[in-house]
């Protein structure tokens, strides 16, 4: 037993209670295996007691630090570094790189949201809705009805009428002098003034189109005007949709499509139901844009995970001629990411405490950053690296862009 002895371990661990079989995969096992070979379980027959529980859970918490440790040290001071041990195998010292990023992602976009006063936009969307001027002399306030005119306002329009007039006449006498005629002769002959208003008015309505006030025949007959546009196909078709809709979640108050579809006897198709979604999402974030842009800043961590495969397949363009794989480049990606999401983070506490604005300078410290891992990892010469950095960089900031674009509009839709 002299080489057995040197097996022996705490707790549950202890040869005593070492099995011939697996508990979990009934694998045969040694008395020597303190796991199994095949499925990774603890060789113990011992009852898990609430102490063996507490020490499992520690001991699996401080490996998590110590990988922890090591990844942050590595990610840092080693550029390009972590990536070159981690796909040449040494990958136990490391925390895995997609959940790594992962996690970084939720800390970071959880700190973003609550460190800004979104709700402001709140207090200015009541504003919004309470008033609508048209910067003009006269205001209306759609909750109350009233008009109010500004004198002043009316009396500098006048002013400014009256100067244009007097720069007429002061440049074209001549038309001057013509309108001048052809009001004395409407003033001196009362028929023949009421014969040019009646040309003027036939003119007017000769050139004018007859109007039709969609707003009257929706609320007149909602079925009938639903019917109408349901005949109009593409974008214009569906925008007069979400404009029916939004009128009528307003008027009749309608929680949901199946209410709207019983009220005005609407096909169940996906672009009405699509439309009515729009519509009453819509509405809602005019209430409380806040908790629209919380809610879409909180699925940006998985948009990512769509967006950094869809980026490293330029990577794996630019660098075809390498050795690297496709994974291979993607885990570089995901590396660089996660040096970004650590600097931003400290970027927002350093922001909070000392009450200042660091983003720019972690932003430029990245920079410099992801330049000095290209160059190690990949192994190219200065001139090559500067030219694939700019490019890499360009088509990073454009996936981007559409990638926030899509998650916003399809956010539209989905938002409740």
């Amino acid at each position: 037993m002299g080489k057995k002895d040197g097996l022996v371990s705490k707790g549950r661990y202890q040869l005593q209670f070492r099995g011939v079989t697996c508990l979990n995969c009934g694998h045969p096992l040694d008395i020597s295996d303190k796991y199994c070979p095949n499925c990774s379980q603890a060789n113990s027959t011992k009852k898990l007691t609430l102490k063996d529980f507490l020490d499992e859970f520690l001991s699996s918490v401080m490996n998590y630090d110590s990988k922890l440790l090591k990844t942050l040290s590595a990610l840092i001071m080693r550029p390009g570094g972590i990536t070159m041990d981690y796909i040449n195998g040494k990958r136990v010292s490391y925390t895995n790189p997609f959940r790594f990023l992962l996690s970084l992602a939720f800390i970071y976009f959880l700190m973003f949201t609550f460190n800004n006063q979104f709700s402001d936009l709140d207090k200015a969307a009541k504003s919004f809705d309470g008033n609508i001027t048209a910067g003009g002399p006269v205001s209306y306030n759609i909750k109350s009805g009233d008009i109010k005119v500004d004198s002043l306002k009316m009396k500098q329009q006048a002013e400014e009428v009256l100067k244009s007039l007097d720069s007429i006449d002061k440049k074209n006498p001549g038309l001057a002098l013509g309108l001048k005629k052809f009001d004395s002769i409407r003033n001196a002959d009362p028929e023949v003034a009421h014969s040019l208003s009646m040309l003027d008015s036939l003119t007017h309505l000769k050139d004018q189109k007859p109007k039709v006030n969609k707003d009257s025949l929706m609320a007149a007959n909602p079925k009938i005007y639903f019917d109408s546009i349901s005949k109009k196909s593409g974008i214009d078709g569906f925008s007069d949709k979400v404009d029916f809709f939004v009128q009528m979640i307003k008027k009749d108050t309608l929680f949901s499509f199946e209410q709207a579809s019983e009220k005005y006897n609407i096909e169940g198709t996906m672009s009405n139901k699509m439309a009515f979604n729009a519509s009453n999402n819509f509405l809602t974030i005019i209430q409380r844009p806040s908790a629209f842009i919380k809610s879409t800043i909180s699925k940006l961590p998985f948009v990512i995970f769509f967006f950094m495969p869809l980026f490293t397949i330029f990577i794996w363009l630019v660098y075809i001629r390498k050795k690297y794989t496709y994974t291979d480049h993607l885990i570089f990606s995901f590396h660089n990411q996660s040096l970004l999401f650590i600097l931003l983070i400290l970027s927002l506490i350093l922001d909070t405490i000392f009450k200042i604005s660091t983003a720019w300078l972690f932003v430029t410290i990245f920079s410099i950053y992801l330049f000095m891992a290209m160059k190690k990892f990949y192994g190219q010469g200065v001139f090559k690296t500067i030219v694939k950095y700019i490019f890499l960089n360009t088509i990073f900031t454009i996936l981007a862009f559409f990638a926030v674009l899509v998650l916003f509009t399809g956010s539209v839709f989905i938002y409740n």
